[in-house]
């Protein structure tokens, strides 16, 4: 529950007990309880609610009388506070369905609820950015203030974006499978973010990811954790002391988490083997090749274009045309790289990074000091900004 651990304090305070022990059970159950009540036909905001209510009388009872099956506590009382406010609730005549039978009191259903939560918090007629809050809320646990933390937004403006996802979804009932392709997208966009305020994104979003393939066998889910662990084996290595981004070729491969790539690999494998590509495996095909290269001219440039190309004939993604030229570039000399880039709009984010890159490598260094600037001044991300100036500034420095 993304307010467990404001909850979980509040109501340690307010009774005198110390919630250090139990805030990290009670918030890796709090998904499966708020997903069951909404299985057995709980609404998600008033189940949200509930479950909330569940957890500050756990703070209460626990310290003194802790259960022996947590989780079937937490969803007997919740279900209980839930009939409770049904029962009061003026629209008790359209529940009625719903609050007939209490369910007898007992251990939790062995089924991961929490998967239906997953494609629930990733309804097509929620915004990327809501169905990104919603899912950090629901399934990860997070709190409102961490969630605006990390997006750099007012705990007040993503109060209001949750409530108005969670309105969204109320109504949605799980009679028919979810998007996986479309979670995989939401769960993605949460570890591009990084590491922002006291929240690592990047590894929340593995851990969900962890979850979703535990619940859910799917070569896709797989490939998305590949590429993850892949690419968060490298954050040591991507910036320096200082804070300036190193680029790949510069890193220092010395510092890859090994463990993490070793695995990365071995997922990726598994799912390769069951001959249903898609674009998240095809993504960590390309970054096990850089992983796998014990120096950056020993990269296997020829195999990451083919994988590029399978990637960009299963997207036609511009973007991946553009990473494509990169490639090409370095497989086949920049004249080739080049030729690749003319094929796509100079209006494309980073065509002019890419376009610079490629003019240095073929020894046009007026061009690419000019084409650095550019991109510098188009870049979004203050490091990539920085990153980008330094190179145009080291340019300048080699043409005098």
């Amino acid at each position: 529950m993304a307010r467990t651990a404001s909850v979980v304090q509040r109501a340690a305070d307010h009774h005198g007990v110390n919630a250090e022990l139990d805030e990290a059970l009670l918030r890796s159950l709090s998904p499966d309880v708020l997903g069951i009540l909404v299985r057995r036909g709980a609404d998600f905001a008033s189940a949200e609610d509930a479950v909330q209510e569940a957890l500050i009388e756990a703070v209460r009872v626990w310290p003194g009388d802790r259960p022996k099956d947590p989780k079937g506590w937490l969803v007997t009382v919740a279900w209980r506070k839930f009939l409770d406010m049904a029962r009061s609730d003026a629209a008790r005549r359209r529940r009625e369905d719903v609050v007939d039978d209490e369910p007898e009191p007992g251990p939790a259903p062995g089924v991961d609820d929490t998967l239906q939560l997953y494609f629930l918090c990733a309804h097509p007629s929620l915004t990327p950015s809501s169905a990104v809050a919603l899912t950090l809320r629901a399934v990860g646990g997070l709190t409102t203030r961490q969630i605006a933390q990390a997006y750099l937004v007012p705990e007040a403006t993503m109060a209001q974006r949750i409530s108005r996802a969670k309105r969204t979804v109320s109504g949605v009932r799980f009679d028919q499978a979810g998007d996986v392709a479309t979670v995989l997208r939401v769960l993605y966009l949460v570890f591009n973010e990084g590491y922002s305020g006291d929240v690592d994104l990047a590894a929340e979003a593995i851990r969900l990811t962890r979850r979703l393939a535990a619940a859910i066998d799917h070569p896709e889910v797989a490939g998305l954790l590949a590429l993850m662990l892949l690419h968060h084996a490298r954050r040591a290595a991507r910036t320096a002391p200082g804070g300036e981004l190193v680029p790949l070729a510069e890193q220092d491969r010395g510092a890859w988490d090994t463990r993490l790539i070793a695995e990365g690999v071995d997922i990726l494998q598994a799912a390769l083997a069951r001959d249903s590509l898609g674009e998240f495996q095809a993504q960590a095909a390309i970054a096990a090749l850089h992983a796998d290269a014990p120096a950056a001219e020993e990269t296997d440039w020829v195999q990451i274009v083919e994988w590029y190309d399978e990637l960009a004939r299963l997207t036609g993604s511009p973007i991946v045309r553009l990473n494509r030229a990169v490639a090409v570039g370095e497989a086949d000399g920049p004249r080739a790289g080049l030729a690749a880039l003319a094929e796509l709009d100079d209006s494309l984010p980073r065509y002019a990074a890419v376009a610079a890159y490629l003019h240095e490598r073929d020894g046009d260094l007026v061009t690419a000091a000019r084409l650095y600037v550019e991109a510098a001044g188009k870049a979004a991300d203050l490091a990539e900004r920085a990153h980008l100036t330094r190179q145009a500034a080291r340019i300048n420095a080699l043409r005098k």
